[in-house]
């Protein structure tokens, strides 16, 4: 049972959350699982003037997904930083470019998901996962959200990210923040919820 965690990070804060995706969905039984990115559309002179290389070079040895390995997998999980209440538009390219499995019906009955990022509390997080929805329900995704099952969704102590609709983080106005406990344990219950229920599937 093959789960693909797909990623796009500008300063690293979705693919911390990418990595512990992966980490919760590893704890199943017969699950193999691996980390993607999608391409890059922004020119490195633009990514320089963002201060975003460095960050990115921290991630730069994970491999660049190709649009055929969503058809391999038993489950993706998506993860998008969010841009005005919306994915990115790396995520956004990445997935227009599927019409093909679209047409072939290639992605129907696969588990998918979403996580994300904003830079605010109110940044976008729910509107972000809620209209990627759309797209997998499209491709005929089963989908699989982040249960109150997960208490950390309980907690009003601290500011933090995470939904029914998916695990998500606060990067800050200025990306200072990183991933919260809460909200990396949120992304490890999700990854392993996820892959527990493509287990089911796929069995």
């Amino acid at each position: 049972m093959k789960v693909l965690v797909v990623f796009y990070s500008t300063y690293g804060h979705v693919y911390k959350m990418a990595e512990a995706v992966a980490e919760g969905a590893r704890q199943v039984d017969g699950a193999e699982v691996e980390l993607r990115r999608v391409p890059e559309t922004l020119p490195d002179g633009v990514l320089e003037k963002m201060g975003a290389v460095d960050a990115q070079n921290t991630f730069s040895h994970v491999p660049v997904c190709t649009v055929d390995e969503l058809a391999a997998a038993d489950a993706v999980i998506f993860g998008t930083p969010t841009r005005f209440g919306n994915m990115c538009g790396q995520m956004r390219q990445f997935l227009d470019a599927t019409g093909q499995l679209w047409a072939s019906g290639a992605l129907v009955g696969k588990v998918g998901s979403v996580f994300a990022s904003s830079a605010t509390q109110h940044g976008g997080q729910e509107s972000t996962i809620l209209s990627f929805h759309i797209t997998l329900l499209h491709h005929g995704f089963v989908i699989v959200g982040l249960p109150y099952a997960f208490q950390g969704q309980m907690q009003n102590d601290e500011i933090g990210g995470g939904s029914p609709y998916g695990a998500s983080t606060i990067a800050g106005t200025s990306g200072e923040r990183t991933p919260s406990e809460v909200e990396l344990d949120g992304a490890r219950f999700q990854g392993k919820h996820v892959a527990e229920i493509a287990s089911k599937l796929a069995g």
